[in-house]
């Protein structure tokens, strides 16, 4: 009896089992539920704010080597830690403890991490207001405070 309906009233009872049938779909199931954004530091943002606490290097993975700059950050509007990516070339001699920087995804699949870099989601956009990329390319000098 229980099988799939297909009468000309079945549209009803399809679209129920269509719907039963996406929640077993992982990612379908968090944004409906809404955890990506309970458990996202940046709480569904673009970009967040926060104070630098320490300079970090990471090893990349396998079967890349080499030392990732990466900062500690503590966010200013949900008080949580997370770790930033420094990009360009000496970025992180821009960067120093006690910094305010603007930090955003970095774009890996899915919201995760990107490449080699184990564990990071984010990267470091701002430096005290000015543009980490144009502090690189010497465009911009860093504001003293």
């Amino acid at each position: 009896m229980g099988g799939s309906a297909k009468g000309l009233f079945a549209a009803r009872r399809r679209r129920k089992v269509r719907t039963r049938f996406r929640f077993k779909d992982k990612m379908f199931k968090r944004k409906r539920q809404g955890l990506i954004q309970k458990y996202n530091p940046l709480e569904g943002a673009p970009m967040a704010r926060g104070i630098v606490l320490e300079k970090v290097g990471l090893e990349a993975k396998q079967p890349n080597s080499g030392i990732r700059k990466c900062v500690r950050v503590q966010l200013i509007n949900s008080g949580r830690g997370v770790t930033a990516f420094a990009p360009g070339n000496n970025a992180i001699n821009f960067i120093d403890e006690h910094d305010e920087v603007v930090i955003a995804g970095i774009g890996g699949p899915r919201g995760k991490s990107m490449g080699d870099i184990p564990g990071v989601r984010y990267k470091v956009i701002k430096v005290n207001g000015i543009d980490l990329q144009q502090l690189v390319h010497g465009k911009k000098e860093k504001p003293v405070k």
